[in-house]
């Protein structure tokens, strides 16, 4: 008779079965994670290479405006003790710009660019080159010139300003190439990681077919399996019963075994005093412990900080049974190495009520030091966004001492003229002839006439008493009247409700000179039949509206080429700016032949 041999319920060969599914699934999983980390990784390395090439495109253009106007101001400055300073300036300037354009093509150590390999750009490149050259060889005049005169000077920037908007415009070309190739690179490496993410996803789905089903069907059958034997043993002695505790305890064991290799590699186990009752290797070789060090409590394996231990004996003594516990610990190895965990503390009770403390962990520092490093580049574009604002105000500023500029002219080549005829009419008078005098008596009052309306135009453009006295209502009611007089256009005023309020000086004066802004340009250059300026107050929100009957423009096109003289577009980029300085908001709307409307909203502060 055959004797037959006894299956095991958890035989070895099954259990290495699901072992080698688990490691290759595991492995397939840590392949593509690596293989995404490396991409990732480079792209980030490729965008900070473009962000650097696309920053010294970008300031090619300030370089190249710089460089004109610090020539124009050789030409107003010329000849002064100023004249040479202001040449070094030009000279290293345009050395700056030369070395950016052509570290931009060849690549330059120095400034970490590399060489530009792509088509496109390099035929931009080439197509910028004539206005490039013709510029550079401009100020390799004031360069090489021995005698510097005001005409070489004037040929100069002459020569400059002709090549200077063709530039400026190629270069935005040029940025915006860059910009489109950056965007590319984004898109390619998202659709890549959405493939990685895809394959992730269809090996969990294998893993939960192929491994954990039938490893629940393995387990189902021995638990069958147990409540059999448990039948069988109610007719057996205390040997009988030695040997279902010595199952419960292996069972036991192969749960935490099980456990900690669905979970991670890192793990440890501890006695409820905190003495290490077993550790992995690969956790002993993350810490850079020996041996010798296991008989040393976790706490102090784990970190030599004092008080990341004492918090560690805290969770690990913690008397709540059968919870799992996650932490995120920051520790200093044995080494002196810092490293972040994160920690999952399982309680494990076996039949005698011997409790142990499993302890699983996760290496997470490189994804902590990546957090840092976003934090670091939110930082840095939080920066930038204010030297933008520093830059924008100095325009506006600019645009102030322009209209300052343009107030003085006023006076000077009006009143200032009139104020001299009618001094010169003044002594021509001669009363021994009544006849001419009379004559003379009616040109000085037409003078006269003449003069109050040039004062009185000068100076309604400085902030008018009514303004800091009354409020912004008064005022802008009274600038409408003014202008109505002086430019004979119909200019109305509607306050509906009858408004009275009285804000802060400077949401005050914005909100007046973004108004008096919108009027000007409407009397400039709508051609329009009546002006209407219409106030309205809807709690928190102040609203003025000023509507005209004109001709109308394209609010997009001018605000995309502010530059250009004369189109008021300048007007509409300062007035947004003085609106964002009190967090108001500024509409625009305007159809060709069809009329224009500006809306100011302002948002009153509730009063504590």
């Amino acid at each position: 008779m055959a004797t037959s041999v006894p299956k095991d319920s958890l035989d070895t060969a099954i259990f290495l079965k699901i072992k080698t599914r688990y490691l290759l699934a595991f492995a397939a999983i840590a392949v593509i994670v690596i293989c995404a980390q490396v991409l990732i990784q480079l792209h980030l390395n490729t965008q900070l290479s473009d962000s650097k090439v696309i920053n010294i495109a970008g300031r090619q253009r300030a370089l190249s405006q710089k460089l004109v106007k610090e020539v124009l101001l050789l030409k107003n400055d010329y000849p002064s003790t100023n004249s040479d300073y202001i040449l070094e300036s030009i000279n290293a300037t345009a050395a700056l710009w030369k070395t950016s354009h052509n570290a931009l093509q060849y690549g330059n150590d120095a400034l970490e660019i590399p060489e530009e390999t792509n088509d496109t750009i390099m035929q931009l490149f080439s197509s910028i080159d004539k206005e490039f050259k013709q510029m550079t060889q401009a100020v390799k005049i004031l360069e090489q010139s021995g005698n510097l005169s005001y005409k070489v000077i004037e040929q100069v920037s002459q020569k400059l300003i002709d090549n200077e908007q063709t530039f400026l415009k190629k270069m935005d070309g040029i940025v915006n190439t860059y910009d489109g190739i950056s965007s590319q690179k984004v898109r390619k490496l998202k659709q890549i990681e959405y493939l990685l993410f895809g394959v992730i996803l269809l090996l969990m789905i294998l893993e939960i077919v192929l491994l954990f089903r039938p490893l629940s069907i393995q387990i189902k059958k021995v638990i069958g399996s147990l409540l059999k034997s448990k039948i069988k043993a109610d007719a057996h002695t205390s040997k009988v019963e030695f040997l279902l505790k010595e199952k419960e305890k292996t069972l036991k064991e192969l749960q935490e075994l099980n456990y900690v290799i669905d979970t991670t590699a890192l793990f440890a186990s501890t006695r409820q005093d905190g003495s290490i009752v077993f550790i992995s290797k690969k956790f002993k070789d993350l810490l850079g412990i020996t041996q010798k060090d296991i008989s040393k409590p976790l706490v102090d394996v784990l970190t030599t900080n004092e008080g990341q231990q004492q918090y560690l004996k805290e969770i690990l003594n913690s008397k709540r049974k059968n919870t799992i516990r996650t932490e995120e610990i920051k520790i200093t190895t044995l080494k002196g190495k810092k490293l972040w965990l994160d920690m999952s503390i399982v309680p494990m009770t076996n039949s005698s009520n011997n409790q142990t403390i499993l302890i699983l962990c996760s290496d997470i520092t490189e994804r902590k030091d990546n957090v840092e490093k976003v934090k670091k580049l939110t930082q840095l574009q939080f920066e930038q966004q204010i030297q933008q604002k520093k830059i924008q105000a100095s325009q506006i500023v600019e645009g102030q001492e322009e209209e300052r500029k343009r107030i003085a002219k006023d006076i000077h080549d009006g009143i200032g003229q009139m104020l001299t005829a009618l001094k010169f009419n003044i002594e021509s008078i001669n009363l021994d002839n009544a006849s001419k005098s009379k004559e003379k008596i009616e040109l000085l009052k037409s003078l006269t006439q003449d003069l109050i309306k040039g004062v009185r135009s000068a100076t309604f453009n400085l902030t008018p008493p009514e303004l800091s006295d009354h409020g912004i209502f008064p005022a802008i009611h009274k600038m409408t009247a003014e202008l109505s007089k002086l430019t004979k256009q119909n200019i109305l005023y509607e306050n509906k409700g009858n408004i009275q309020l009285r804000l802060d000086s400077l949401a005050e004066t914005n909100m007046y000179r973004v108004t008096q802004e919108a009027v000007n340009n409407a009397i400039k250059y709508a051609q329009a039949n009546y002006i209407l300026v219409s106030v309205k107050y809807s709690a928190p929100i102040l609203s003025i509206v000023i509507d005209d009957d004109g001709k109308g423009f394209n609010p997009e096109s001018l605000l995309k080429n502010p530059i250009k003289k004369g189109d008021g577009g300048m007007g509409l980029h300062f007035m947004r700016e003085r609106m964002s300085y009190i967090n108001g908001r500024l509409f625009i709307s305007s159809e060709m032949g069809k009329g224009s409307r500006i809306t100011i909203n302002y948002s009153i502060p509730e009063q504590e």
